[in-house]
């Protein structure tokens, strides 16, 4: 039986998924796609994390999408209200009749003489029974995002075994999990932690979050007062438009001043969580990081919920290091010990490129840390292949809009051109290279290897700037002559030259 074939194969239908059959639909819309997504629903990321509290950790003014307001009116909203905005999105543009759902994608491999993808994947029936199916596809374009999904990240604990309470992971939440009346550890100070911690110390005996060292946090209102009143007098679009433009825009500035006023910014910053807690605590130890703002990401805090938790005596913020588990909890480096009956690694995710898939060239594996991005969304030598990375230091969703669209603008350059290949292609072998992401997080240290190089100067390099993003992709030329156009016989396009030679 021959492979089915699709002008675009996507991998995930979370909500960068749902964005390119968006994109696809209303911008090339007699191309043929499907999308495969390994879980039973829609969703991705916010289908998948069912721990206590989960929600957004940027407002989802920007979170959303760009082509459909956000009218819930929280803006740092619950997991599941962006869970069914995801899937209203899908349903009302019929994005949803294209999923293929319990397809887990296991190898790409790419064919220049058929300029063609071979995808290899494995479907679920209701029994768990998995049969291979194979499809072929023009372009490849990867939405699975940037962490593993089977397991997230926990250190070897020493003594792991020894502790007689459960040991929990975020990413793996027991389904009905009760932790009312007990005493909870959480390990980790990052979003997931500051989510956990006032969640849980509602029916919790105690909740103790154990910090190696602090993060920067910043409390916001969980509404939008503007959002919400525009939203009464005026017509969506603008309701919507109006405040996601002032939050991209104070987004952009306080990240400027970041980096101008690193000093400065911090001193604010820990100064802004001192006046939220009780006077006299211990805000130099436990609160004040040791690296200047956004070298890792900051933290936000709805309504100042982890500090009221705090400052009410049903929490507590330990800062040391861990020397082994015991019985009863954790002892720390320092000799004290920890007592728990349940204790929650909130220790991080797993990066890996394109959703774990094997991907190969004319036969020759992909080595993801030997390739540089182009355009932070394709990689140097790999045709027809696209994938979404969102941004670090602002909203995921506003840099997966401009990806999307920019994919559209290429396919139907193509089709303009009489091309079916197009593969970055990166003449300059001395090109001085620095890591794709610029940030000190220990979840991104720890995967440097296998992700991608960038270089110093466009396309070469991976913008964290909206504004740069947008000059970039929709306002630049598809033919920028870094991309190699060619057809499925091997005749090469001659590349546009730029317009500086």
């Amino acid at each position: 039986m021959s492979a089915e074939h699709f002008d675009v194969l996507i991998i995930g239908a979370g909500l960068s998924g749902i964005d390119a059959g968006w994109h696809l639909n209303h911008y090339a819309p007699k191309k043929t796609y499907v999308i495969l997504e390994n879980r039973e629903r829609i969703g991705g990321t916010w289908d998948l994390f069912r721990y206590p509290g989960i929600r957004s950790d940027s407002d989802m003014l920007t979170m959303g999408y760009r082509f459909k307001p956000w009218t819930h009116d929280s803006a740092i909203s619950p997991g599941e209200a962006i869970r069914e905005y995801v899937t209203e999105t899908a349903r009302e543009d019929g994005v949803d009749r294209h999923i293929r759902f319990r397809h887990n994608v296991i190898s790409a491999a790419w064919d220049s003489a058929a300029a063609r993808w071979t995808i290899s994947a494995t479907k679920r029936d209701d029994a768990g029974k998995e049969t291979a199916v194979t499809y072929t596809a023009n372009f490849l374009f990867s939405c699975a995002g940037y962490y593993r999904y089977s397991a997230g990240y926990t250190p070897d604990f020493a003594g792991r075994d020894r502790f007689k309470g459960t040991v929990i992971h975020p990413q793996h939440w027991p389904e009905g999990f009760s932790y009312d009346g007990k005493r909870v550890v959480i390990i980790g100070s990052g979003a997931t932690a500051v989510t956990l911690l006032p969640n849980m110390a509602r029916t919790a005996a105690h909740v103790t979050m154990l910090q190696r060292s602090p993060t920067y946090y910043v409390s916001r209102p969980e509404k939008d007062w503007l959002a919400n009143l525009l939203r009464r007098i005026l017509p969506a679009s603008w309701a919507y438009a109006i405040p996601r433009w002032r939050n991209i825009l104070f987004q952009r500035f306080f990240f400027n001043l970041s980096r101008k006023k690193p000093q400065q910014t911090a001193e604010r910053l820990v100064q802004g969580v001192a006046d939220l807690l009780p006077k006299g605590f211990d805000v130099k130890t436990h609160f004040t990081p040791s690296y200047n703002p956004w070298d890792q990401r900051l933290c936000l805090v709805p309504d100042a919920d982890l500090f009221q938790a705090i400052s009410a005596g049903k929490a507590d913020v330990v800062t040391d290091h861990i020397d082994t588990f015991t019985e009863k909890g954790i002892r720390l480096k320092s000799g004290k010990e920890l007592e728990a009956d349940v204790i929650v690694t909130a220790t991080g995710l797993q990066l890996e490129m394109i959703g774990g898939v094997k991907v190969s060239v004319d036969g020759k594996p992909v080595e993801w840390g030997k390739t540089f991005t182009y355009k932070g969304l394709m990689y140097s030598g790999v045709p027809n292949l696209a994938s979404v990375f969102g941004y670090t230091n602002a909203s995921w969703t506003l840099r997966a809009d401009l990806i999307c669209e920019w994919v559209t603008r290429l396919i139907n350059h193509m089709d303009e051109k009489g091309v079916q290949i197009a593969t970055p292609v990166l003449k300059d072998t001395n090109i001085k290279s620095g890591p794709w992401l610029d940030f000190s997080s220990g979840y991104v240290q720890r995967s440097l290897s296998m992700l991608p190089k960038q270089g110093p100067e466009a396309p070469w390099r991976q913008n964290q700037n909206y504004f740069a993003d947008i000059k970039e992709m929709r306002k630049s030329p598809i033919d920028d002559g870094f991309l190699v156009f060619s057809r499925a016989s091997g005749e090469e396009e001659k590349p546009a030259k730029r317009a500086a030679e």
